[in-house]
């Protein structure tokens, strides 16, 4: 007789294999070469999936009236140029949090130059909060999910830890927007059934192959219910 829990899992859990790129020790150096090569050139580094990733998101708040002193968190926020961009559009009670130490460093010494004092950056694993994160109007990931699901020792676990993270850290009737390279819509509205509300998907670019249409990147809104 199979597990009940491989089960649950066998749609999405199988699509590719485990990557260094699922690993701290492989971002901590990723982040750390980024904070040095700002720290000598300024250059705040790689933006995660393109500045238009960044504007979807921003479109949407636009539409979806989120107020300008609704609480974002940024999942996974790397060099905080996220933040710097949401700042930018009026958002007013921000915090990126950030499992790699030299992520946090390089976040707040971009935010500085800047002149964005006031927006919070933090070294926190979102997999091992334990509850530290609450009251979200908003959580955004562009790609941690990808990377947590990409871990060779604990991707399983991994996933489950972060959809009760992210349950725990928004409010009801808050909202999850993520942006993901690796997971299909139909795979992410499996993964986060339960306890979220499916609100729409953001257009991103298509491409046609064989006769069929796809999309290279996914980015899905979900709304927090209880």
């Amino acid at each position: 007789m199979s597990d009940p829990e491989d089960d649950d899992d066998s749609s999405s859990d199988t699509d590719f294999e485990p990557s260094q790129l699922g690993t701290k020790e492989y971002w901590e150096d990723v982040y750390q070469k980024e904070l040095e090569t700002f720290t000598d050139i300024g250059d705040v580094g790689e933006i995660w999936f393109g500045e238009e990733s960044m504007s979807r998101v921003l479109r949407w708040m636009d539409r979806a009236k989120i107020p300008a002193e609704a609480a974002i968190l940024d999942i996974g926020t790397g060099n905080g140029a996220f933040l710097v961009e949401l700042a930018k559009h009026g958002r007013r009670n921000l915090t990126g949090i950030d499992y790699s130490l030299a992520s946090v460093e390089l976040a707040r010494n971009v935010l500085s130059g800047e002149d964005l004092s006031d927006v919070t950056v933090k070294e926190v694993d979102f997999l091992n909060c334990h509850g530290e994160l609450k009251g979200f109007d908003v959580c955004i990931d562009k790609g941690t999910f990808d990377a947590i699901s990409l871990n060779p020792d604990s991707s399983k676990e991994d996933k489950k830890l972060y959809v009760q993270a992210l349950k725990d850290a928004l409010k009801d009737k808050g909202f999850f927007a993520i942006t993901s390279c690796n997971w299909t819509k139909e795979q992410l509205l499996d993964r986060f059934c339960d306890g979220f509300e499916f609100v729409e998907e953001l257009p991103t670019p298509s491409f046609h192959f064989g006769g069929k249409k796809g999309n290279s990147v996914t980015a899905l809104i979900f709304k927090r219910m209880y």
